[in-house]
């Protein structure tokens, strides 16, 4: 079971961040939905600012660049095993600090590496 924190959650059901964290779900994974926003999804609270977390497998991104800046330290102080950009929330920014911390990153979709078991 992968610790995912899916940054950028909203409870909004078409949302790919709302679909990603129901599929972690239905998947096994630990899931903590951090957004801009309070909600629920499925029943697990979405977090506000920059819950502390011990042990995080997964940072899934479903920010735009710009709106990752904030979550920098955040990121980085999560010390996550790998951190996903999926599409649109791509950023050369990050991917150097998260090169200069050793943390391996990839462009994919967290929903297409589930539904492929490549998770």
């Amino acid at each position: 079971m992968k610790e995912t924190i899916v940054l950028g959650a909203s409870d909004k059901p078409e949302r790919y961040s709302f679909k990603a964290v129901n599929a972690l779900i239905n998947y096994g994974h630990k899931v903590i939905p951090v957004g801009l926003r309070e909600g629920k999804i499925s029943g697990v609270e979405i977090k506000k600012g920059t819950p502390k977390v011990s042990q995080v497998d997964t940072i899934s991104l479903y920010l735009s660049a710009r709106n990752q800046v904030n979550y920098y330290e955040y990121i980085l102080a999560c010390r996550p095993k790998r951190v996903i950009f999926n599409p649109g929330t791509e950023n050369i920014e990050l991917e150097k600090l998260l090169d200069q911390k050793k943390i391996r990153y990839l462009h994919a979709c967290t929903l297409v590496l589930l539904s492929t078991g490549q998770y």
